[in-house]
């Protein structure tokens, strides 16, 4: 629905963008995999060194892809799973999924299978309510492939496995640390939920909230780049939805396709 905008305010500037062109990145897995690193890595381009545990964190990216806006919010987890309901309800919000394990850490591979599981459970009980045909378009990263052999606890052709029966799931061993495959496994996630490619990091202009007044307009250009129609921009004040907001929005979702007449719900407990 064009006229279903989503707002974004930061300094002078706010920015609308299209409903269907808003989008949510989740990204899942155990304690110290490096879903954290991975996520820094897509929005600054920086490994930090430090372990601090995610309680939740969130972001939210915007672009202006050839003239269109796009916006990219990214939900990452909490390896602890503290609340269950609320890691439930991240899956039925989410869009695109992420789910991380350590390539040498077999029980974080495990859950990544349970998780996997899960997401495909609730996102088909979603479907059935919304009569949806969306694809659901998830990368299984293996992380730290930095660490020699003798450190690997999973094999490549085991997380290729759990990929192999699906086209829209796809497989990659990454580091976060040395930016290995990142951009690649960014770019393959964008390309299955048919979005801009451009949204990886490595092709976009990334641009600081000073240019906000002028983001969305359609003739937005930078002298400097005559070759590149697309452009990044962090938003450094994005607040993550309530869990009413978000509860809303799924009972909305499932209201809007006319199923409300149905007596069974997809539970968040």
């Amino acid at each position: 629905d064009q006229a279903m905008m989503k707002t974004m305010s930061g300094g002078n500037c706010t920015l609308n963008v299209p409903a269907k062109n808003s989008y949510r990145m989740v990204v899942l897995g155990a304690s110290r995999v490096g879903k954290s690193s991975i996520v820094s890595r897509f929005l600054n381009g920086r490994f930090e060194d430090q372990y601090t545990p995610t309680i939740e964190d969130f972001h939210r990216k915007v672009y202006n892809i050839r003239g269109d806006m796009y916006q990219l919010d990214i939900l990452d987890t909490s390896g602890n799973h503290p609340f269950p309901a609320m890691r439930r309800l991240s899956i039925l919000t989410g869009d695109v999924f992420i789910l991380v394990f350590s390539l040498d850490n077999r029980e974080s591979f495990d859950e990544v299978k349970r998780l996997q599981k899960q997401i495909l459970e609730v996102k088909s009980c979603l479907k059935n309510k919304t009569k949806e045909s969306a694809d659901l378009p998830m990368v299984i990263c293996g992380n730290k492939n930095d660490h020699s052999e003798i450190f690997r606890k999973v094999r490549s052709d085991e997380g290729e496995n759990l990929v192999s029966s699906d086209e829209n799931c796809a497989y990659f061993e990454v580091s976060a640390k040395k930016n290995t495959n990142v951009d690649e496994m960014f770019y393959v996630l964008f390309s299955m939920a048919k979005l801009p490619h451009e949204m990886s990091p490595a092709l976009h202009r990334k641009i600081s909230i000073q240019y906000g007044d002028t983001f969305q307009q359609k003739s937005f250009r930078m002298r400097r780049v005559k070759d590149m129609d697309a452009y990044g921009m962090i938003s450094p004040f994005a607040r993550r939805p309530s869990v009413n907001s978000d509860l809303k929005y799924i009972k909305s979702k499932v209201l809007r396709e006319g199923q409300s007449r149905e007596r069974e719900k997809c539970t968040i407990q």
